[in-house]
């Protein structure tokens, strides 16, 4: 596995983090940490994580800002009654819902929500960028002070 990271390294990491924020479910994080742990560098990590996973968390936000439920419904697999049960959570917290868009499970709703009920784009790239890159900082600054020690002797 750790040689598949190292072949793809950065580059995938920025896709599997884009993918991940999209339509794909899997964790992005394991990724994040696997190619941590393959030796490529903890800054190129952290740029290309953050900005995959925000730009698919912004593609997610364009889809539900577009309201095409059947693309909604097809690709992230969120019926109407889902999506409209959030509204009371985006009328309540607004644009500060898109520093959690990175949690796993809702994460994707909040941002097709957020995009669906026309929060101002601008505001919610901005936290969406910040909560992402929070995320992954706690990775790196994770694995920067305990990250070695995760790897076994050999």
């Amino acid at each position: 596995m750790l040689d598949f990271l190292q072949a793809y390294g950065v580059f995938g990491l920025f896709l599997g983090s884009f993918l991940a924020a999209t339509v794909v479910p899997f964790s992005s994080d394991a990724l994040y940490a696997g190619v941590l742990l393959a030796g490529c560098p903890p800054v190129a990590c952290l740029l290309a994580g953050t900005l995959g996973n925000w730009l698919g968390g912004l593609t997610s936000f364009a889809i539900g800002w577009l309201g095409k439920w059947e693309w909604i419904e097809r690709w992230f697999h969120v019926s109407p009654t889902k999506l409209e049960k959030q509204h009371d959570r985006v009328e309540r917290w607004g644009v500060w819902l898109a520093l959690l868009t990175w949690l796993p499970f809702v994460g994707d709703l909040f941002a097709i929500a957020l995009g669906f009920y026309r929060i101002s784009p601008v505001r919610c790239g901005i936290f969406m960028l910040l909560g992402k890159f929070l995320r992954f900082l706690g990775w790196t600054l994770l694995f920067y002070y305990t990250g070695w020690n995760m790897l076994p002797s050999l």
